[in-house]
């Protein structure tokens, strides 16, 4: 991948399992060949949403394997770069390299929440473990990890550093990074509520959560705010946004593989310590998903 590659909707995929939470492989192949084939431009598996921290090392190895032998070499494959440890992230990063993945999205590692310059070692052990083009992923609400936008500045001194996933929460971060670094990278939103606030301040791209279950509405979206049809744009945004704020509580993933099974495009099947929705959760996030799925407008 180049840095102009580095643009448009990149579905964060779901990681299927079946009843007895083995990964469900066949599925996975139908869902990246139908991603594509409605309009994204490329597929992350291995983020949070994909419950990567569930996943041993070698289902991780097998599901870019299957992502890679159902894509064309046309849609760039993203490998999720996350682990416990350094050293099993860079090799994580080397067998998606040795794969055929086109590029790595690099994560803080789980658990330990380390410093800054803990974590600044961290990401280049990663970004000099392949030459394959990178994305920064900062998530300091999930992680614990903040990347500055001027620790940015430094990482961006790397040549395969590519882009960067934003997903702060603040809006304004995306305007602090390229005060930093102009258009040096390619700044993609990493939240679902904050994609039109996200493109106006700057951002060319989105990597996406609801786009499992919708993704053309996802992607007719990010086309309308990129072109200036400001009023077009809005009247998505406002059908769109109760179903993508599913996107920024703590069971985030349950509630959207919820939406996937509504629309007939996967289970709703989680890995514990995530538990499926029961009760008035449940009856709640559907009446919800019901609501909106009814009024969605005509494409």
């Amino acid at each position: 991948m180049r840095k102009q590659d580095w643009r448009g909707v990149f579905p964060a995929i779901t990681t299927p399992f079946r009843d007895d939470l083995s990964v469900d492989h066949g599925f996975l192949c139908e869902h990246v060949t139908w991603l594509v084939q409605e309009g994204v431009q490329g597929i992350v598996p291995l983020g949070s949403l994909g419950e990567a921290s569930t996943l041993t090392f070698e289902e991780k190895v097998r599901v870019l394997e299957t992502c890679r032998s159902a894509l064309g070499p046309e849609t760039p494959l993203v490998a999720g770069i996350s682990a416990l440890s350094t050293a099993e992230a860079v090799a994580l990063a080397k067998a998606a390299n040795g794969l055929g993945c086109d590029g790595l999205m690099v994560l803080p590692p789980y658990v330990y929440q380390g410093d800054r310059r803990e974590m600044t070692a961290h990401v280049i052990a990663v970004l000099n473990a392949t030459p394959l083009s990178c994305m920064l992923y900062n998530n300091p609400i999930a992680y614990g990890t903040d990347f500055l936008p001027e620790q940015i500045r430094g990482f961006a001194r790397h040549d395969n550093l590519h882009a960067v996933k934003e997903s702060s929460g603040d809006v304004r971060r995306i305007t602090a990074i390229r005060e930093q670094i102009g258009d040096r990278l390619a700044i993609f939103v990493g939240l679902d509520d904050l994609i039109v606030e996200g493109v106006a301040a700057g951002a060319v791209g989105w990597i996406a959560g609801l786009v499992n279950a919708l993704p053309k509405p996802s992607v007719r979206l990010l086309e309308l705010i990129t072109a200036g049809r400001i009023d077009e744009a809005r009247a998505l945004y406002e059908w769109f946004l109760p179903l993508l704020r599913l996107d920024t509580g703590p069971k985030f993933v349950q509630l959207i593989k919820l939406v996937q099974r509504e629309v007939g495009k996967g289970s709703a099947t989680v890995r514990p310590p995530r538990l499926a929705l029961e009760g008035e959760e449940l009856s709640g996030a559907l009446s919800l998903i019901h609501d909106c799925l009814a009024a969605q407008p005509a494409a």
